[in-house]
């Protein structure tokens, strides 16, 4: 039996979607990322998410960024 090589580390990287990704990376009381303003969900299922999905994630964050949704203190 023969080990499967491992998988890259950024298998989850897509050329055609930027991950909005600042490295800011803390949660507000609604879950919510205070760098990206990606929902905790979205985040966990940006590594399984194809190309359109992605999209729509970063389209979510980017009203949730728009609205001005202030930081929870």
């Amino acid at each position: 039996m023969t080990a499967r090589p491992a998988k890259p580390l950024y298998s989850n990287v897509s050329p055609a979607v930027k991950s909005p990704c600042i490295s800011v990376c803390r949660l507000d009381e609604a879950k919510v990322c205070l760098g990206c303003f990606r929902h905790v969900e979205d985040i966990r299922a940006w590594r399984s998410a194809d190309d359109e999905q992605r999209r729509q994630i970063c389209r979510e964050a980017e009203q949730r960024r728009a609205a001005g949704n202030p930081p929870a203190a």
